[in-house]
């Protein structure tokens, strides 16, 4: 995953904790291939963040090894064969905890770094 704006590594190693939590939450709503996943996340982030293929289908990957997300290939007449993806069980309960624990985060670190809304 990258960014537009600054890409130091605290920046690269913000995004690298966060790409599980993306990924899950693009498909909490319906099933999705890959490419639809990524232009997703760059569309609702205002081209913020962007994954590149290299980054996402290892965690894709990953994500379905361990049971959270599950991946089936489709072919429609006149287009490439696709894997969807879509959240299990296993991946909608990994995305509640993973958004308690981000709330919990980024809420400490306003604090902290006095980052309150004016």
């Amino acid at each position: 995953m990258t960014t537009t704006g600054d890409d130091s590594p605290p920046t690269r190693s913000l995004q690298k904790g966060s790409a599980e939590l993306l990924v899950l939450a693009m498909l909490e709503g319906r099933d999705r291939h890959g490419y639809e996943i990524a232009q997703r996340i760059e569309a609702l982030s205002d081209g913020r963040l962007a994954f590149q293929a290299a980054t996402l289908y290892p965690l894709l990957y990953k994500l379905e090894q361990r049971g959270l997300v599950a991946g089936r290939w489709v072919e429609k007449p006149g287009e490439r064969r696709r894997r969807f993806y879509r959240l299990t069980a296993a991946g909608r309960r990994a995305l509640g905890s993973q958004r308690r624990a981000w709330r919990d985060f980024l809420d400490a670190v306003e604090r902290v770094g006095q980052l309150g809304r004016a």
